[in-house]
């Protein structure tokens, strides 16, 4: 397969890769970018890349909470401009007190009532209104005893471009309280998963064999080499421990206070998390990228 600059290019600005480096490893693997990253990081060159980093989108997203339900919804658009727009984010506003009201999925949500029209119905004609198409993507519904909700990058109350719900038992005035702390832990770390038990098996077996194949290949590099057992039961399990302690939320260190994971701050606060949702505007779009000035040219065009 040709490694064309353009792959160079995206595989060094996902990784932090030099640019030689960037390009053995996606000859090595055969131009595969995500095989491409984890050669890297086997290497010690590059840390684990986010997909997130390299999608972009426009719009909002909507929380709202009631009576131990909350939602999450997201509304895109093409631009940031329209995002900023009043009657966009009222729209966003009032999509989210409906899918409050009866949402399980996008489809249902999409078919209620909203004003004497359907959803649907009204967001169409605001794409008419506003002249931008939008979409209405994403919906997380979560429930529990308490449900917090927090907007990072608020753009108004309830819409900002991260949304995040935490679903607690426990005292509802102690859930309330350290849940918005909680809450505000989860937009800054973005984990991947409440804890071990509820991580994607295949995100593991992946990490695992990264650091298997990182660990060998530093043993075999070294002046003092290891015995290959304590390589297997300490040194890999030490730094899987570690993986799981960054990306899982009930292991992270507690963002309010370093000294706890989140898990310990919970039981301080007689409190247990039982689930979230951290929802980002543009996760797993692509968009295509411009200069600005071409941005502009184009909508003074239109």
């Amino acid at each position: 397969m040709t490694i064309t600059a353009a792959m160079v290019k995206e595989l060094r600005e996902s990784t932090g890769a030099g640019m030689m480096d960037a390009k053995k490893a996606l000859t090595e693997t055969n131009g595969d970018m995500e095989a491409a990253v984890d050669w890297l990081r086997t290497k010690g060159l590059a840390k684990a890349a986010k997909k997130a980093d390299r999608v972009a989108a426009e719009g909002l997203i909507g929380v709202a909470v009631s009576n131990g339900r909350g939602v999450a919804v997201e509304i895109n658009s093409e631009t940031d401009f329209v995002a900023k727009n009043a009657d966009f984010q009222a729209l966003v506003r009032e999509v989210t007190k409906v899918a409050l009201e009866v949402g399980e999925t996008v489809e249902v949500v999409k078919a209620a009532d909203l004003n004497g029209e359907t959803v649907e119905q009204v967001i169409t004609n605001a794409v008419a209104r506003i002249g931008e198409n939008m979409t209405f993507r994403r919906l997380h519904v979560l429930e529990g005893d308490t449900v917090v909700s927090y907007v990072h990058n608020a753009a108004a109350d309830g819409l900002g471009k991260i949304g995040v719900l935490v679903a607690l038992n426990g005292p509802a005035d102690k859930a309330q309280e350290i849940g918005r702390q909680f809450a505000m832990h989860i937009a800054a770390t973005s984990p991947l998963s409440l804890s071990e038990a509820t991580l994607d098996p295949s995100v593991l077996e992946r990490e695992l064999a990264v650091q298997t194949a990182k660990a060998l290949e530093e043993n075999a590099t070294s002046a003092k080499p290891k015995p290959e057992q304590v390589i297997h039961n300490n040194i890999i399990p030490g730094r899987m421990k570690k993986f799981l302690a960054e990306n899982t939320l009930l292991g992270q260190a507690f963002v309010i206070n370093p000294d706890l994971t989140v898990e310990q701050a919970a039981k301080d606060a007689g409190v247990e998390i039982t689930g979230y949702a951290r929802v980002a505007v543009g996760e797993g779009i692509e968009k295509e990228k411009e200069d600005f000035a071409a941005e502009v040219a184009k909508a003074l065009k239109g």
